[in-house]
């Protein structure tokens, strides 16, 4: 059983306090929520306790005073960004928080749709929102924003954006990704508020990095490693040492932004409230620490599988060998290194005895292995024989040659695959039906959720088939940078 660092429940009583706190100093106030409020899976990985929607669970303490703003970028929405880990466009992750949001219960506001230029695509959006009686507001790009304060409040600036009227005290002001607008658009509402005689202020929830670690512990490491694509970096914020002659841990963009957002928000306010970009942040995770060794141990694993990840999209020209170095200074900061994987360790040195390519998972400190057959993948074999292994099965086959050559042939002959080995999704749906028959298999299959958080790794690049599989089951893959074949193409 895994060591847990971090206090969930604490977490939930003092997250939800700390904002209810913040918020009696306004009449309304605009929290921009950064990062994921479903499924925070980094979170939960770095800090072993911190549950994957407790964030969610935090808002719903608050759910009477709470309701959703949704942010999106017009340009975005015209060009189909994707999200990368979701595989689905922004357009289709608003639409599936919106949803998310009214499951539990939360209550919506309504979109901002920003930089908005008769994008078609974003009035097309805007039309069917609307028909689902979702308000919807226009926000425009602002020539020089943040610098040119001055023109930004005026009829011309914020004034020109359309106004979207929320009815609670705590807006909680989030979007698909980064780049969405979510400050630009909480610091609009403001604007509008006050005109309307309505003192609304602002403040930030952001998980990482984690103001009251030190700077180069590894839990923040970890988020510039998760970062690097962004090119975030850690930095003491200079402007609250300056204040009250205390460290704490920001990132570049916001103390970057600082002295220009200050002004903004002392404009609009009325009166200064913030000496720092850290005092702007409302996040208790720090804390809610209650075993710092395991959450470093944990934080160091989770840098180790983010220089994987970075090789694989360098792999794929996603990303610019710059990444890699940056990923590299990050391993020293952290004082650790690709060997101390040792799954990694374990598939490489399987793959470099039978020449082909081979899977390892950890199962409570045991390594289980899985090699490439005529009938079978690596993945797929590691995985059967790691549900053994939950399942405190005997090493027998699971499942025989019988059962898997005509599914091999109705890939190959009626499917025109070029591949006969079955892939892990072919491999579980073999074992889900043999579990009818069979005490066995079905034991095996009924293990498969003990799998939850164990750690996997590839010699080679797997088929997204597979690497969805893994992701579904909850276990955290990593593949060296090595495609099994030299073909040009590469499906995912």
């Amino acid at each position: 059983m895994k060591k847990t660092g971090f206090d969930n429940a604490k977490y939930l009583k003092l997250q939800s306090q700390n904002i209810s706190r913040r918020v009696r100093k306004f009449s309304k106030l605009y929290l921009e929520f950064g990062g994921k409020l479903f499924d925070d899976n980094h979170a939960s990985r770095v800090l072993p306790g911190f549950e994957p929607d407790a964030k969610i669970k935090m808002l719903l303490k608050l759910k009477d005073k709470v309701e959703m703003v949704l942010v999106i970028n017009a340009n975005d929405i015209e060009k189909n960004k994707m999200r990368s880990d979701l595989g689905i466009t922004y357009s289709q992750d608003l639409l599936r928080l919106i949803d998310s949001f009214n499951v539990v219960g939360l209550q919506i506001g309504g979109v901002v749709i920003t930089h908005f230029n008769k994008q078609p695509e974003a009035v097309r959006l805007r039309k069917n929102l609307e028909k689902s009686k979702i308000s919807v507001a226009y926000h425009y790009a602002i020539e020089n924003y943040p610098n040119n304060v001055d023109y930004i409040l005026s009829d011309n600036g914020f004034g020109k954006n359309e106004y979207l009227e929320t009815t609670r005290e705590i807006i909680v002001v989030t979007a698909p990704g980064p780049g969405s607008g979510k400050m630009a658009t909480c610091l609009s509402q403001m604007y509008h508020d006050n005109k309307h005689g309505l003192k609304s202020g602002y403040a930030k929830f952001e998980t990482f990095p984690i103001w009251n670690l030190p700077l180069n512990h590894p839990v923040n490491l970890a988020y510039e490693a998760a970062t690097v694509d962004l090119s975030d970096v850690n930095m003491i914020d200079p402007f609250h040492l300056e204040a009250y002659n205390k460290i704490a841990i920001n990132y570049n963009r916001d103390v970057e932004v600082f002295p220009v957002l200050n002004d903004l928000l002392v404009r609009i306010m009325g009166k200064q409230i913030y000496k720092s970009p850290t005092d702007m942040g409302v996040n208790m995770v720090g804390n809610c620490i209650s075993d710092d060794e395991v959450c470093q141990k944990a934080a160091k694993d989770e840098i180790i599988r983010r220089y994987y990840d970075t090789e694989i999209e360098v792999r794929r020209d996603v990303l610019g060998e710059d990444s890699l170095f940056k990923m590299e200074t990050i391993m020293n900061k952290a004082v650790v290194s690709k060997k101390d994987r040792k799954v990694a360790v374990a598939a490489n040195k399987l793959a470099q005895k039978t020449n082909e390519p081979a899977v390892a998972i950890e199962y409570n400190g045991q390594i289980i292995t899985g090699k490439t057959s005529k009938l079978m993948g690596a993945a797929s074999a590691a995985l059967l024989n790691a549900a053994k292994k939950a399942a405190e099965l005997p090493d027998i086959h699971l499942l025989s040659e019988k059962v898997l050559t005509p599914i091999q042939e109705l890939k190959t002959q009626y499917l025109k695959g070029h591949n006969p080995r079955l892939h892990t999704d072919e491999v579980l749906i073999a074992l889900a039906v043999d579990s009818i028959t069979s005490d066995i298999c079905d034991r095996a299959l009924k293990a498969l959720e003990k799998l939850k958080g164990c750690e996997v790794h590839s010699s080679v690049i797997l088929s997204q088939v597979d690497v969805n599989v893994f992701k579904k089951l909850g276990m955290n893959l990593t593949m060296d940078p090595i495609y099994q074949t030299k073909k040009l193409y590469h499906s995912k």
